[in-house]
């Protein structure tokens, strides 16, 4: 059964894992705040640079920039930097001369969090035109990519649970035996190093979205040690071999550290092998970084204490005698059980003290605990664990009977009862990975702030030409499921008015609480570029968006019925000149 205990609990991340992979990737955390020039004017006199002002610290790649000209060839630009002394914006230098007409400008960054975004603007000289459709063969995103990295980071924080649970259970809860416990403590900690590897590999891909075929050149590998998230897995290896190679010389018995110096070395590593996690995450971003980064290690080391800790738990009382023999001395010492529920009660007590303020500076506001989808799911979590506080305490109830010594309790009772936690947990831990790749609820509402409108354009609204497209969606709830019909006017490059109207089952007009309207040129790598749609009173619109070039987008839709019910859909959409 222990064999089979870590596959068991893997099959669930890897699920969620191939599920966000091959879904469609959700925006990045940092948010663009401004443009210079802004989208969608019209200058008299060429810019010297153009410059992205973003809501963090943003990293640059090779390739952060793509300017094209009115006929729609690539612009000849510098290097990408930052403006000096602004680490959260990004800008290229444009050449002396621009010829008349419309520029688009395509660009892609790294957020502080390590989750590339990208987007589109376009700025015109002297007057606006159309320019030619010229597709370039790479897509905005490689879905193997995505799922690889996906299924990694996924992996890597579930093997970390395991790998220092099992430790955090052998040092303080001390069991009589440990040998069973080798197994899945190497298991996890070779999949952790496998992982983090992958991670590394894949890193360059990912921010680029490129294949995997593409992780082992040499430009890759060597761009992602000059990075941040790069230098922070290959830390986090460097310190899996200085703790396996510490273990193996122990284990030799070539040197010997008293008890309490051996468990000072391994918290050491332990709390600087969980740091290399937030110093890239969530919490390296935004406000209050050093405090956010100390309460993340701290969350990360209680949650691998409690739930790495029960699957050894769970492990360990495989060697519980039948129901009928007698726990102890011949089998499970009481003791081992009641340690454990004091580690886990510390435990939780660190988890909601560093979950509130996580969850607090993550939301932003109670608006986004409903409105967002980082809200809905720090929601499950928290269902999720209250269940699992109900099932912790069911096994603290067959613990208390175990101290009892008038009590002969039922072995497999307990084993029943941790089973019940570990599947719980398994849940809450998927959840808490999940959050890890979801844009926050305080950047979401920013970034579904309006932006401000561009200059005049010389469309006008209501002309026969005005593209209309009807989704059907289907949320897979009673009653969730109608159609979609976006209005886009006039429908060609250029300036244009969104107006979107959301029909219920039974045909007629439906209000919804949320609806977002996005649209992505597959061909040229340009989006998603968000509508910002705004609730009118029944219909949702947005007076002023640009399309930038000719070709074939992708218009999609996603339509939330409920607080918890959502579905996106998607068409082609034919823009022209």
């Amino acid at each position: 059964m222990a064999a089979l205990l870590l596959p068991a609990l893997l099959l669930p991340v890897l699920l969620s894992g191939l599920l966000l992979g091959t879904a469609a990737p959700a925006s990045a955390h940092a948010v663009l705040r401004a443009t210079d020039p802004a989208d969608g004017t019209v200058l008299r006199t060429a810019p010297r640079h153009l410059t992205l002002t973003f809501s963090e610290s943003v990293g640059l790649l090779s390739d952060s920039f793509r300017v094209y000209d009115p006929g729609n060839h690539r612009v000849r630009t510098a290097p990408a930097g930052h403006a000096p002394g602004h680490p959260g914006t990004a800008r290229v230098t444009l050449p002396a001369r621009l010829a008349p007409g419309t520029y688009t400008v395509a660009w892609r960054v790294v957020s502080a969090d390590s989750h590339p975004v990208s987007g589109a603007l376009t700025f015109s000289m002297g007057e606006r035109t159309a320019a030619p459709s010229a597709p370039l063969p790479e897509p905005a995103e490689h879905p193997a990519t995505t799922a690889l990295h996906t299924i990694a980071r996924h992996l890597a924080y579930l093997s970390l649970a395991l790998l220092l649970g099992t430790a955090a259970f052998v040092a303080y809860c001390r069991p009589p035996m440990t040998a069973h416990l080798r197994t899945p403590a190497l298991t996890a900690a070779g999949t952790l190093l496998a992982a983090t590897a992958a991670g590394y590999l894949l890193r360059a891909p990912y921010e680029q979205g490129t294949s995997p075929a593409t992780a082992l050149t040499a430009s890759a590998l060597a761009h992602t040690a000059t990075t941040r998230p790069g230098l922070l897995l290959l830390a986090r290896v460097a310190l899996l071999l200085l703790a396996a190679a510490g273990a193996a010389l122990l284990r030799g018995r070539r040197a010997r550290l008293p008890r309490r110096a051996a468990a000072a070395v391994a918290a050491v590593l332990a709390v600087a092998l969980t740091l290399t996690w937030p110093a890239s995450g969530h919490a390296a971003a935004g406000r209050q970084a050093p405090v956010a980064i100390v309460s993340a290690t701290l969350h990360l080391l209680a949650t691998a204490a409690w739930l790495g800790g029960l699957a050894a738990l769970l492990w360990t009382l495989r060697r519980v005698p039948a129901p009928h023999g007698v726990p102890a001395p011949h089998g499970l010492p009481v003791s081992v059980p009641a340690r454990f529920s004091r580690l886990a009660t510390a435990s939780v007590t660190v988890l909601v003290l560093t979950g509130t303020y996580q969850s607090w500076r993550g939301l932003g506001s109670w608006h986004a605990l409903t409105t967002t989808t980082y809200g809905r799911i720090l929601l499950a979590k928290l269902t999720a664990v209250g269940a699992l506080l109900l099932a912790a305490a069911r096994s603290r109830t067959w613990t208390a009977r175990l101290g009892k010594a008038s009590t002969t309790p039922d072995p497999r009772s307990l084993r029943r009862s941790v089973l019940a936690e570990a599947a719980v947990a398994t849940v809450v831990l998927a959840l808490t990975t999940l959050l890890t790749g979801t844009v926050p609820g305080r950047a979401a509402t920013e970034a579904a702030a309006p932006a401000p409108a561009p200059g005049p354009v010389s469309a006008a609204a209501g002309i026969p030409t005005a593209s209309v497209t009807t989704l059907p969606f289907d949320t897979g709830a009673p009653g969730g499921h109608g159609k979609v019909q976006i209005t886009l006017d006039p429908g060609r490059t250029g300036g244009n008015s969104v107006q979107a109207v959301v029909y219920g089952p039974d045909g007629g007009l439906s209000s919804v609480p949320e609806l977002r309207v996005t649209l992505t040129l597959p061909a040229q790598r340009v989006g998603p570029l968000d509508t910002r749609v705004t609730d009118r009173g029944g219909y949702w619109a947005a007076d002023a968006f640009t399309l930038p070039l000719p070709g074939t987008w992708t218009l999609k839709a996603t339509v939330r019925v409920s607080e918890v019910d959502q579905a996106t859909v998607s068409a082609p959409l034919h823009v022209t000149r």
